[in-house]
């Protein structure tokens, strides 16, 4: 599926797809950004290991030239302060698949911002842009999977009109998590 242009800019911020270039910095926002998510009671091996496995620099280089995701970077004067990382194609997990909808869709698989940058709009407009790809793409909704205990990004996520739809859960290192699977209709 090709994917649109997709560059917006709310405020000082600019969105726009991510290159293999950006591969390493968007790595060190994932490490920075990534344990400010997990719940209390996540190891700090096992979210040293979820980021070794998941979130190197080798991983998004080939996240980067998987045709079936986008990877959206958000940059303030220059500086990458925000990724999103979304993936067109339905649903593997079969709860999940049961608990979506909306289709055809895409799912957001991350959405982080650096802490200084919370509340900047930073997190809008990369929200903002993916709407506009999935809409543009044909898609029927959005998806995601939110831990719930994450009560911040919960309140974001209803607030651009996300529903909990179902459950899932998520394997950090040695730990199972719970997931609130939330599903934006478009």
């Amino acid at each position: 599926m090709p994917t649109p242009s997709l560059e917006e800019s709310t405020a000082n911020v600019s969105v726009e797809q991510a290159g293999i270039w950006d591969a390493e910095t968007i790595a060190d926002v994932a490490a920075t950004t990534f344990p400010l998510a997990c719940p209390s009671d996540a190891s700090q091996e096992d979210i040293a290991a979820f980021i070794d496995e998941t979130l190197s620099a080798e991983r998004f280089s080939e996240y980067l030239t998987d045709p079936t995701r986008i990877v959206l970077k958000a940059t303030v004067g220059g500086e990458i302060v925000g990724y999103l990382m979304a993936i067109d194609a339905e649903p593997a997990d079969p709860a999940v698949r049961e608990a979506v909808t909306a289709l055809p869709t895409t799912e957001i698989s991350k959405l982080y911002v650096l802490p200084g940058k919370h509340g900047t709009g930073v997190a809008a407009a990369l929200m903002a842009a993916i709407v506009d790809h999935a809409r543009a793409t044909g898609c029927r909704g959005l998806w995601l999977g939110v831990n719930q205990q994450n009560s911040r990004a919960r309140r974001f996520y209803a607030k651009n009109e996300f529903e909990v739809v179902g459950t899932r859960t998520f394997q950090v290192g040695s730990r199972t998590h719970h997931d609130y699977v939330m599903q934006r209709t478009l």
